[in-house]
């Protein structure tokens, strides 16, 4: 179920552009790798661009990273569409996390930490998510 459009900083054709782009991404595992217990890892692929997506936490206290690209920034903010804001939004700057090379958002919501090299908007997340829909 979606929120309503308002809590997403994005006009209404904006919000169901980026709504259908993430109907049609393709999903699939992500490579194996020794990551934290409790984390799930998928690839999204939209166009010529993927992102590692993870997940963990339970329904209460989620936890959500994703690739500091076009198409991480387009799941994380369907994600916001579908859950609501986030309590916690961080970013982790490049080289941190072998599993992000070129950098993760985070979002938390609830009691996930999240990382603080930077802390962008969802606003910021809007603007990088439109080059996912080309």
């Amino acid at each position: 179920m979606s929120t309503p459009a308002a809590a997403l900083p994005a006009d209404p054709g904006l919000l169901a552009r980026f709504r259908d782009a993430g109907r049609r991404i393709a999903w699939r595992p992500a490579p194996k790798g020794r990551r934290p217990s409790g984390r799930t890892a998928r690839i999204a692929h939209l166009h010529d661009e993927e992102a590692r997506v993870e997940e963990w936490g339970t329904k209460k206290s989620r936890g959500l990273a994703v690739d500091s690209g076009p198409v991480g920034a387009l799941v994380l903010l369907l994600e916001i569409d579908r859950r609501g804001p986030p309590t916690h939004l961080g970013a982790e700057n490049a080289g941190r996390d072998r599993a992000f090379p070129a950098g993760a958002i985070v979002a938390g919501w609830g009691e996930v930490a999240v990382p603080t090299d930077s802390r962008p908007r969802v606003e910021d997340l809007v603007e990088l998510a439109r080059y996912a829909l080309a």
